[in-house]
Formats: structure tokens, C-alpha cells, sequence
């Protein structure tokens, strides 16, 4: 081989060249290849070239669009029990893939949006239901006594706060806290402003407080409302005794987060004869309004020992709002979407928390949220391990900042369920079917998965956009 002679000065050495017996077309060809499609692509190119495409769309329409759909393999068979003839039969083999795809029900739009306004929309009603009426429930109940009142938390310690343009803690006099942190704020903090709701001092932030507050919140509401009996029962001249004989304490309550991630409580509270016939007599809603003030007042709880944190007393907050329904600022349709608003927020709407558990500190560090929530969480995660707090198991709820309790709550004589609206609903859109008067299904069904892949949950979104902007459309056209 000969030698390689020297490159001048400044100039660009010679690559060697390599013989291609091709003549060039093979690098011609690896260069026009095509590049490879995302997943996602592939994945929708896969589903449409299935012979049974159309019937997948036609179970993702059905479940609305729904973003993670339980999926189901089994049979159904209809028959007649005096002749054993059988009616009907359905087979999940028939469907695409073997399976029935049916709505996940998550109420959180930042989860499934689909399912989400179902959800909420089913909250409206039995909210309404109980206020005016219908849904089984008797239209009576818009005479009798009724408020919308909102419990909030106490304070564990100050945060910034959002105001109508004005400062946000100001003090003439320039204060710090024993950590040397100032204790006023002159700035204007806007509702989107991540500052809002944090605290002013996280060392003098009573996170233990605000975790043991959530964990009994339910406590706490069981507490208030037999308070309010015993109220009703001083302020009434009755016997608490007689007056639990003679009225029904009936309410539907969402809790809601807070900017501080406190939980606060919305409630419709109504008053009903045990016989729910009749308005109880001798209680209008100001008489009632007045005991909701003095029993939420009179709420203490006192929570176990520890060595750790000793016993805490827990209270509502002073901060109550009590307003009878049907007034000029205040209706029934009103608060009844107010409260289906609540229920289909998720945690990245409220900056509370997340929407699934955490499984230790490092789930706890990795989580996008505030500061102050972090914090939450791994004082949730820390009181844990107290084995005098292990009944409250503040460890699986850590994601929830301790709070055990359900979105929507109810009482049973408050109005209708989510299960009858579902069968309601699921009734209206069975085909009418003229079967014998008296038939037997039996159903097999088992569980086979949940979820989309990732070019079914692009098409499902799609779907779920369509029916969303197709009742926007009949909503304007029926005004």
C-alpha cells in the first residue's frame, strides 16, 4: 500500500473511497427508504384495515368516547323457563378482539373526560331531584325547609391569599415569625398565580394539623348533624328524644379543595317529616339556618394520643356560609350545578393532591405539584408509620392529603342513587323487544383488561369530541 502523502496546510484530507459493485443504487435506495411511522399511526393504519372496524367504532360511540373502557369477555342468553326456548343470545367472539368495551365511570375529567360530564350530569340530577323533585322522589320536598350551607376548614397556619385587587396580608409595622420569615404581603395574588394558597411560613405550617383535620373529616360531619338535632330540639321546646321521632335530617354534600389544599364542605341540607309526607311544623329554613350556625360552632373532636403530636381537639372553621334555597341570589338549578361542577374535578384542576396513590417518598419527590402539597404528602406518608394512627391508614391516602371520605356524599332519603339514574338511563335506550312476559338471562361475564392502545385512544378521543360538539350544536339549535 502506498504511503499517504501529506495534506497541505489548511486544506481538507481526501476521505478514502470504497468500491461499490452496485454502481451507487444501494446507497440511492437506503436513502429514498421511507421513514418509520410513529406507534400511534401504525396502531390507527392497523384498526382501520380490520375487517371489523366498524363495529369497534360502534362500541367506542356507545361508551361515549370513553378514554379507558373496562373490557369484557363473555355471553348473555335469554330464554323462555316454560319451554326452554331461547330468545336471545350474545357472544363477546363475535366482537373485535373477543371483547365488550363498557364506560370506566372515572368522574374525573382529567382522567376520562367522557365519563366525567356523565357523571356529572347524573350529580345534577339527583342534586335537583332532592330540591324540587322527580326521579321518584316527591315534588313536596320544594316546601320544606332547605339551605345550602358551606363548613370550611380552621387555619392551620397563614398562606397567601387571593383578594379583589387588593394586598394580600398587608401591616403597617414590618413583623417576622420566630423563623425570621416576614408575616405580611403587600403583593396582589390573581387565582392563577402559584403563590396563592402556599404558606407564608412552611416551619410554622401546622401539617400535622391539617392531615389529622382531613383524616376525621367524616367524624366531624357526623358530629355536626347530630348537633344540629340537639339545636333544633333547644331551640323548638322539644325533647331531643321526641324531635328525632317527628324530622329527618336529609343533605347531599361534595367536598371541595381548597387554594391552601384544605378541604371545605358544600351541603344541601333539607328537613323532612319521618313520615316525608308533610314541612315539619314549627321549623321554617331561618330557624334552621340559625342551629347550622350554632352546632357547627359547637363541633369538637378530640383525636388519639400519640407520643409524637400528643391529642389534638379538631373544629370547623369560623368561616361558615348559610343561604335558604330559593331565594333571589340562590336556586335550586343553581346549586345543583354548582355541586355537579365539584364532583368532575380532578387533582390538576384543584392542585391538591393526585389522582392515584403514591408507594413511597419517591413517588412523593417526583409528583408535580406545589411545594406546600409535597409537603402534605410526606407528612401524610410520615404520620403513617405511627403505629396509634394506623387505623386511619394515612399512607394509602396520601395522594388525597389524608382525606378518606367521597366526593358526593348522601343521605339515603335525600333522593334518588346513581345506580337507579344508570338504570334509568340504560332503560331508555334498550330497544323495545316483544319477549315473553316472563324470561330467565343468565350472564357470564370476566374481566379482560381496561384501557386503549395508543391509535384507539387517539380515535376515541376524536370520538368523544364529536359527541361533545354535537350537543353543543342540538343545545344552540333547541334555544
Amino acid at each position: 500500500m502506498p504511503p499517504r502523502r501529506p495534506t497541505p496546510e489548511g486544506a481538507r484530507p481526501i476521505p478514502p473511497t470504497h468500491h461499490d459493485p452496485t454502481g451507487g443504487r444501494a446507497a440511492a435506495q437506503r436513502t429514498a427508504r421511507p421513514p418509520r411511522l410513529p406507534e400511534t399511526d401504525r396502531d390507527v393504519i392497523r384498526l382501520a384495515n380490520d375487517p371489523r372496524f366498524g363495529r369497534w367504532l360502534a362500541q367506542v360511540t356507545a361508551t361515549g368516547g370513553c378514554a379507558h373502557p373496562v373490557q369484557l369477555t363473555g355471553s348473555t342468553t335469554t330464554y323462555d323457563p316454560a319451554t326452554g326456548e331461547i330468545l336471545r343470545r350474545y357472544d363477546t367472539a363475535d366482537e373485535p378482539g373477543e371483547r365488550l368495551l363498557v364506560r370506566c365511570r372515572n368522574r374525573r375529567a382529567t382522567v376520562c373526560p367522557a365519563c366525567s360530564r356523565l357523571h356529572a350530569g347524573d350529580t345534577y340530577h339527583l342534586v335537583r331531584a332532592g330540591l324540587l323533585g322527580g326521579k321518584n322522589v316527591p315534588a313536596e320536598v320544594g316546601q320544606r325547609p332547605r339551605l345550602f350551607a358551606t363548613l370550611t376548614a380552621p387555619s392551620f397556619g397563614a398562606v397567601h391569599r387571593t383578594t379583589n385587587g387588593e394586598p394580600c396580608r398587608p401591616r403597617r409595622a414590618p413583623r417576622r415569625c420566630p423563623h425570621g420569615r416576614p408575616v405580611d404581603c403587600h403583593a396582589t395574588h390573581t387565582t392563577d398565580d402559584p403563590l396563592a394558597g402556599q404558606p407564608l411560613c412552611p416551619d410554622c405550617y401546622d401539617y400535622p394539623g391539617h392531615i389529622l383535620w382531613h383524616a376525621h373529616a367524616g367524624r366531624l360531619w357526623k358530629a355536626f348533624t347530630d348537633n344540629l338535632y340537639h339545636h333544633l330540639a333547644a331551640d323548638t321546646g322539644h325533647t331531643r328524644a321526641a324531635l328525632r321521632r317527628s324530622v329527618r335530617l336529609s343533605y347531599a354534600k361534595v367536598a371541595e379543595y381548597q387554594r391552601r389544599a384544605a378541604v371545605h364542605v358544600h351541603a344541601v341540607l333539607r328537613l323532612d317529616d319521618r313520615d316525608g309526607t308533610q314541612p315539619p311544623e314549627g321549623i321554617d329554613a331561618d330557624t334552621l339556618a340559625g342551629c347550622v350556625r350554632t352546632a357547627a360552632a359547637a363541633v369538637r373532636l378530640d383525636t388519639q394520643h400519640t407520643a409524637a403530636l400528643g391529642q389534638r381537639a379538631l373544629r370547623w372553621g369560623r368561616q361558615l356560609d348559610v343561604r335558604p334555597l330559593s331565594t333571589a341570589t340562590v336556586t335550586d338549578d343553581a346549586v345543583a350545578a354548582y355541586v355537579a361542577k365539584y364532583v368532575s374535578k380532578g387533582a390538576a384542576d384543584t392542585g391538591a393532591g393526585l389522582d392515584r396513590r403514591v408507594t413511597g417518598p419517591d413517588d412523593i419527590a417526583a409528583a408535580r405539584v406545589t411545594p406546600h402539597v409535597r409537603a402534605l404528602m410526606a407528612t401524610c406518608w410520615r404520620l403513617g408509620a405511627l403505629p396509634e394512627l394506623a387505623p386511619l391508614r394515612l399512607r394509602a391516602w396520601a395522594h388525597t392529603l389524608g382525606y378518606r371520605g367521597h366526593i358526593l356524599t348522601k343521605s339515603r332519603a335525600y333522593s334518588t342513587t346513581y345506580a337507579a339514574l344508570r338504570d334509568a338511563r340504560a332503560q331508555h335506550r334498550r330497544p323495545q323487544e316483544e319477549d315473553a312476559p316472563h324470561t330467565v338471562t343468565e350472564a357470564n361475564w370476566r374481566y379482560a383488561g381496561s384501557g386503549h392502545t395508543p391509535g384507539a385512544a387517539l380515535l376515541a378521543a376524536g370520538i368523544a369530541e364529536d359527541l361533545a360538539r354535537n350537543r353543543e350544536c342540538a343545545r344552540e339549535a333547541g334555544e
